[in-house]
């Protein structure tokens, strides 16, 4: 029993020197094993906090032909598929994915314009960059008829998506107005805040996504027809004074550009032929009728260079500048009918 006890008490001796050794006055430089102990427990606790701020982490430096060090990449989807340096050379410029874009892009908003103070210099274009919508898009929400009569301290409004304004006709439901527009019902509803299918005559309705035709815009942008001859114009569209006669006053119904006996004419936009001949009032002549319900005609010609159910493009000679039927000197007549009626030609031409 004594012997068992002594064995107790080496031991705990034994112990008691190993804990002096560790938490003890014996380790080098001086320090304590219970400091060492206590400093390791702060780091850790530190550690475990905020761990990024006390790793440091290497920049590689990036290869000679990597712009991405430059300029900055991020974003974009991963792959598991491993491709090859040779491979990456080969690929297009473009490819197609079927990475589908994130619901928060794609979704329906509710439709909602801020306000823009137009200066000068801006036109429809730069704004639907700066803005990144389509020119549609502005055109519409604002009831643009000419965008070139858009003046600085005009105040417009930017939607925060692109789409068209459609005023409610009698008769007309969102099912079909839908329709007309290829548009979703649904979207339309979102888009509007309206909470049932039931939409009033005379109501604006935003459609999200919706475009104008290509005539339409071009027609609000001046960019339908090319000059059919270049000059200067001698005479503007509406009443005047009769040339012939200063004592009466008469409706012209086109411009007239000055020109030289001989100077080419181009057909202002493309299209087909459907007359040619003389009349006393506009001498040699040509008629041509283009997409739209449009109709152009050229007057007062020296010389026809074309014969009715030719097609013609936009540009194309189609006769010279000359001074026949009821003229004062050398010119070209142009008249745009649309629908018909003669309308001013020069708001629709670049």
């Amino acid at each position: 029993m004594l012997l068992q006890n002594e064995n107790k008490l080496s031991d705990n001796s034994r112990l008691s020197e190993a804990a002096e050794t560790i938490f003890g006055k014996k380790l080098p430089f001086g320090l304590s094993g219970i400091t060492i102990f206590r400093f390791t427990a702060v780091m850790l606790i530190f550690l475990l906090i905020n761990p990024g701020q006390y790793i440091n982490i290497r920049e590689l430096p990036a290869a000679e032909h990597d712009f991405s060090a430059e300029y900055g990449v991020g974003g974009g989807y991963f792959s598991d598929e491993n491709i090859s340096e040779i491979e990456l050379e080969m690929l297009p410029d473009s490819v197609d994915s079927l990475i589908i874009e994130p619901e928060s892009v794609s979704r329906t908003r509710i439709m909602f314009n801020d306000s823009y103070m137009v200066k000068t210099g801006d036109n429809i274009s730069t704004l639907a960059v700066i803005f990144g919508l389509n020119q549609d898009s502005i055109i519409s929400v604002n009831k643009i008829t000419n965008s070139r009569l858009m003046q600085a301290g005009r105040a417009i409004r930017i939607p925060n998506q692109d789409g068209l304004l459609h005023t409610v006709k009698n008769g007309e439901t969102l099912d079909s107005v839908a329709n007309r527009y290829n548009a979703d019902p649904e979207a339309i509803k979102i888009a509007n805040e309206l909470f049932s299918d039931y939409i009033a005559a005379g109501k604006d309705l935003f459609i999200p996504g919706a475009r104008l035709d290509w005539t339409t815009l071009q027609e609000i942008n001046g960019d339908l027809f090319v000059w059919p001859v270049s000059g200067a114009i001698t005479s503007a569209f509406g009443y005047r004074r009769d040339p012939f006669n200063n004592n009466l006053i008469e409706f012209h119904n086109g411009i007239d550009i000055r020109g030289v006996t001989g100077t080419p004419v181009y057909a202002a936009m493309a299209g087909r032929v459907s007359a040619v001949g003389w009349d006393s009032i506009f001498g040699n002549y040509i008629i041509i009728n283009h997409h739209s319900d449009y109709r152009t005609l050229y007057g007062h010609l020296s010389v026809i260079r074309t014969r009715t159910g030719a097609s013609v493009g936009q540009g194309e000679r189609i006769g010279d500048v000359g001074s026949t039927g009821r003229s004062t000197g050398p010119h070209l007549h142009f008249t745009v009918y649309k629908n018909g009626i003669a309308i001013n030609p020069r708001p629709l031409m670049r």
